[in-house]
């Protein structure tokens, strides 16, 4: 039996924020259950060094790890699928975080070819990264918790018969309305500075907690902390601070 849950979502390729703040919280893999919600890569500069250490803390720590839109966004678009939403969702960041951030440097910042390179490089070089996000659940339940990246759809009476998109995508529809589960859903996806004024730490919305601080936008790194005692919170401020 651990003896905290310690919950981090929307890391983003922000590695060094994501370091800080489990040394913040003291994390302990021995003592300590690591939830990680989804979204470690593209808008940061670091996609290839959070998902080299989450897998290695999935690995070695047991960490849980779920997927997210820009994982799947990642994932897609090393498939053959629709390039044009990762690459203007941050995507840029990622390949250049794989591949060097010299990757497109005679290209006047951008090149299609050069692009369709970087792919073949990463799923040559960096299979294990691929796998590992393959094999990604959309969701984590316990007797208390179901933690997710994005929500549930509350139109579903049962909630796992919902799309897989759901899990990765939904925001006011779940946000707005009370789901149709009796345990507290923890998500991320949605920077809770758009969910509450000017407030980038972690939102407590009754039946559902928000912990996306928005660290890629300038924010904030959230730890929602589970513990005998109730919820702590705790985070790390962007190294790219905007306030």
């Amino acid at each position: 039996m651990k003896n905290r849950t310690l919950v981090i979502s929307d890391i983003h390729g922000c590695y060094d924020e994501f370091v800080d703040l489990l040394s913040v919280v003291k994390y302990e893999p021995t003592d300590d259950e690591l939830i990680l919600l989804g979204d470690y890569c593209d808008r940061g500069f670091k996609s290839k060094e959070v998902i080299e250490l989450i897998l290695n803390l999935h690995k070695e720590s047991n960490a849980i790890a779920l997927r997210g839109n820009h994982d799947q966004m990642f994932l897609d678009a090393l498939n053959g699928g629709d390039d044009y939403i990762f690459l203007h969702n941050g995507g840029v960041n990622t390949i250049e975080s794989y591949c060097g951030l010299n990757w497109f440097e005679n290209y006047q910042g951008f090149d299609f070819n050069r692009y369709l390179e970087a792919k073949k490089f990463i799923l040559k070089h960096y299979k294990h990264h691929i796998e590992f996000l393959n094999s990604l659940p959309f969701y984590h339940e316990t007797e208390e918790f179901i933690f997710t990246h994005a929500g549930l759809n509350p139109f579903y009476e049962n909630w796992k018969e919902q799309p897989n998109d759901n899990f990765l995508w939904i925001r006011d529809i779940f946000i707005n309305n009370l789901t149709q589960v009796d345990k507290t859903v923890i998500f991320g996806h949605t920077p809770t500075i758009n969910i509450q004024d000017e407030d980038c730490g972690i939102w407590f919305g009754g039946d559902k907690i928000g912990i996306d601080g928005g660290c890629c936008f300038g924010f904030q790194m959230n730890c929602l902390e589970i513990c005998e005692e109730g919820y702590k919170t705790h985070y790390v401020e962007s190294k790219s601070k905007k306030r």
